[in-house]
């Protein structure tokens, strides 16, 4: 089939990448954070599908900005199924972002790819991304 939007319903295999990617136990709430995502007009959820499996999932918001003209797009999450990397699924979708980025009057694509992801780093470096090394972040006290 290919790229789709996400479907509410399509939460238990996206849950199932998020986990190849070290991140467990989102089957707990990735239901309400889908529809969330769904309602959000500069947010693209999608996935790549074959005979009714997802095998790959990307998560990219669009953020206008107030100094420049450009608004630019992040991707948050990307996940191709560990089964079948390196077989073009991951440049596929990464290029439909980028033409939904640019049809958005977008500058620039930005992705956070953490340092312990060094295959996830070529793939990027290959489609035209550049390192830009400082990135800072504050963790939050979670509320209940």
């Amino acid at each position: 089939m290919g790229i789709r939007k996400v479907e509410l319903n399509d939460y238990p295999q996206i849950s199932s990448l998020l986990t190849q990617l070290d991140y467990p136990d989102t089957e707990l709430f990735i239901k309400r954070k889908i529809e969330t995502l769904l309602k959000d007009p500069n947010e693209e959820l999608l996935v790549f599908e074959e005979d009714k499996i997802i095998i790959a999932l990307i998560s990219v918001h669009f953020i206008p900005q107030l100094a420049v003209k450009g608004d630019f797009a992040r991707i948050s999450y990307f996940a191709v199924d560990k089964n079948i990397r390196s077989k073009g699924i991951g440049r596929k979708i990464e290029e439909y972002c980028t033409e939904l980025a640019i049809k958005r009057k977008c500058d620039r694509v930005e992705v956070h790819c953490h340092s312990r992801r060094i295959d996830a780093h070529r793939f990027y470096i290959r489609q035209g991304f550049e390192e830009s090394p400082k990135y800072f972040i504050k963790m939050l006290p979670q509320s209940k």
